[in-house]
């Protein structure tokens, strides 16, 4: 039977194995190493193997039964790990990687890559013979989860008896035909949805089963060796299994397997989920967003009702609302994976950087459990890479540096992520030199750039986004060309988020990275500004009001402050930002929308509100280009399409405006006069 079907299930799982095995290597103390650890490396390793030699893989097979051989050995304590050894196992892991990439691509891996990483194990075998830890009879054994316990089970050139339960017509049938190219088919039996076969063969018990894996559940597999005189070839009914003599078959040794409440813990745990294409779940997504629209459009159409002669209508169309909302939060939630996706990438990162520079960096972690939109979370991962490295190459010193400056000789990169209103809040900080406000600044005039030594720092630090702008001494491998630091922002920007940045010199930098939660949903407030409709996300705004004279100040010709509660907020007159004709310009005739962006917060001039309720968000830029102070657009209930404001940019425009009239005054004020 073709298995062709199966080759992406290993694909994703074997993926998932390797970046298992990635994180337990950076855990391991070479010095004390953990028998749990060292196990379950082996496990990952032995359960790639065997899918690859399922599916004819013959490099990777190659590769992992190299580095299962030496996992094997240290877990029993037959071989003594170094620094060194690590590395090249996570060098190991690497290649896997980069063969499975070829596979999944239907291509040949590279054959000398290949050559060159089975010459690292082997070599790595070859030098720990002569310096072999203990003998084999006196090296303790490490207690093996379930999966290694199945490989006491003395198979070679034996029989064993396998027994499969809860199975599909289907899956007896492919189940059969592929242990029969694990070795002799001797019995096949079947009853109801269970399966009991007995094959002859010199695989061990978890290569079976990490090929049976691919197909069906571990939780539905039990192995045991089968009794010499019980390997009929006759079929034998399944009632008849434990008739064996308990002193002829070792059976005991395989009963972990099946016994173990970890096991049935795990085989629920495991069939609780499933996997989905991401394709299926974005159409979801699609269709739950228009069917919003189509219910915002009913919403709309229906306050042109009575009240009353449409009582039920209108209730129902009520409980509509409710039942769209709640099924647009659950489907929503499909989406959502927790940081702690992007943050495990990262110990793996830190650990060759700073080897490479000659630096000590512990790496700490805050909200691992927050959630993000899966489409952001797999964007957001190259710039964050960029920043880590930029913090390691530029930021943390190095030991020698750090104690002469009264630090400890380890520098510490900190990675979080939480909640804030509506969007999350990702921050890479670091405890090292800090950014040079005036190294910076001069660089900048050296490019022509725009800049004032009266420049508040927020703004200073904003310039190493500029293309092509570095500080750096010289060049090197991890950073320092320039090249970067606009691609993150523009990514960044490009999923509706903003980068922040402080810093003090000597004492390290903060990145702040704000992201809206998803892109395809959001509660928004809807405000009429002239004749056009802006959508403004509800998550931004705290209050609205109308403002008296008396609470107006103006502070040049055309810029004013509110003073709300004894806080006086900047005025942002939205019709000027987007130079819309007809609207209110009197603010003491309009309504005031008071909104915060981060630690900022200020007024926005509008006409009217026309009211609150969830719009699906569409990329403008897919569809037109990129518009200053707009972050995408929406369908409302009428058919007409309104912008989605980009709050966070408010503040950034209504500078540009200031200072290009600025500019034009000045202009106007020093033209000479026609005779």
């Amino acid at each position: 039977m073709d298995l062709s079907q199966f080759t992406q299930a290993f694909f994703v799982e074997a993926v998932e194995l390797l970046a298992q095995m990635e994180q337990l290597l950076l855990e391991l103390d070479a010095e004390a190493p953990d028998s749990e650890q060292l196990n379950a490396i082996f496990r990952a390793a032995h359960s790639i193997k065997g899918g690859a030699a399922t599916f004819g893989f013959v490099a990777l097979t190659d590769t992992t039964h190299l580095l299962e051989t030496l996992l094997d050995r240290a877990r029993h304590g037959q071989l003594k790990l170094s620094r060194s050894m690590i590395d090249s196992f996570l060098e190991t892991k690497d290649a896997l990687q980069e063969q499975l990439i070829a596979y999944q691509a239907e291509n040949e891996p590279d054959p000398e890559r290949v050559a060159h990483i089975c010459e690292v194990l082997r070599q790595l075998a070859l030098e720990s013979d002569g310096t072999q830890a203990a003998p084999a009879a006196a090296a303790p054994v490490p207690a093996a989860a379930p999966v290694a316990a199945a490989a006491a089970v003395p198979a070679q050139g034996g029989a064993l008896r396998i027994r499969f339960s809860r199975l599909s017509d289907s899956e007896c049938d492919l189940l059969a035909d592929e242990l029969g190219n694990l070795g002799k088919l001797l019995s096949r039996t079947r009853s109801g949805d269970q399966l009991t076969v007995v094959l002859e063969t010199s695989c061990a018990p978890d290569d079976i089963v990490a090929v049976c894996c691919f197909v069906i559940d571990e939780s539905q597999i039990d192995i045991a060796a089968q009794a010499a005189g019980d390997a009929a070839p006759a079929a034998t009914p399944v009632a008849a299994a434990p008739s064996a003599p308990a002193a002829a078959a070792p059976q005991p040794a395989a009963a972990p397997r099946a016994t173990p409440a970890s096991a049935a813990a795990a085989g629920a745990k495991d069939s609780s989920s499933i996997r989905v294409d991401v394709e299926k779940v974005d159409q979801l997504i699609n269709l739950v967003g228009e069917l919003v629209i189509t219910q915002s459009m009913l919403t709309q159409a229906a306050t042109m009702l009575d009240p009353v002669e449409c009582e039920r209508f209108l209730s129902g169309l009520g409980h509509l609302e409710r039942n769209a909302r709640d099924l647009q939060e659950s489907v929503m939630s499909i989406r959502m994976m927790p940081m702690d996706y992007v943050f495990s990438r990262f110990p793996r990162v830190i650990r060759d950087v700073s080897a490479k520079l000659g630096k000590e960096v512990r790496l700490d972690t805050f909200g691992k459990e927050t959630e993000l939109d899966k489409g952001l979370i797999e964007r957001i991962i190259d710039p964050l890479t960029h920043l880590v490295r930029n913090s390691l190459d530029h930021g943390i010193e190095t030991p020698s540096q750090r104690i002469a400056k009264g630090k400890e000789a380890e520098g510490q990169l900190l990675l979080s992520a939480q909640h804030h209103g509506g969007n999350i809040v990702i921050e890479v900080s670091d405890d090292g030199a800090g950014l040079n406000r005036q190294k910076i600044l001069a660089k900048a005039m050296q490019q022509g750039l725009p800049v004032t030594d009266t420049m508040p720092d927020d703004e200073v630090w904003q310039l190493i986004f500029a293309p092509g702008f570095s500080t750096a001494e010289q060049v090197t491998d991890i950073s320092g060309r320039g090249v970067g630091m606009d691609v993150v922002k523009r990514n960044i920007q490009e999923m509706g988020g903003h980068v922040e940045i402080s810093s003090r010199e000597g004492w390290g930098t903060t990145t702040r990275i704000v992201l809206p939660l998803t892109l395809a949903i959001l509660n928004g407030m809807s405000v009429k500004v002239g004749s056009e409709a802006y959508i403004l996300p509800l998550s931004y705004v705290i209050e609205s009001l109308q403002p008296r004279t008396e609470h107006l100040h103006s502070i040049t010709s055309d810029g004013h402050v509110i003073k709300v509660r004894g806080e006086y907020l900047p005025l942002i007159e939205l019709h000027g930002v987007f130079d819309v004709a007809g609207a209110q310009t009197d603010p003491t005739q309009g309504i005031l929308v008071i909104v915060q962006a981060g630690e900022t917060r200020f007024a926005l001039l509008v006409d009217e509100l026309l009211g609150q309720h969830q719009v699906v968000v569409k990329n403008l830029e897919t569809n037109y280009r990129k518009v200053p102070g707009i972050s995408a657009a929406t369908i409302l209930g009428d058919g007409s399409v309104a912008f989605i404001i980009d709050v966070d940019a408010m503040p950034r425009i209504q500078r540009a405006h200031a200072a290009r009239a600025a500019v034009l005054a000045h202009a106007a004020r020093t033209e000479p006069v026609a005779a």
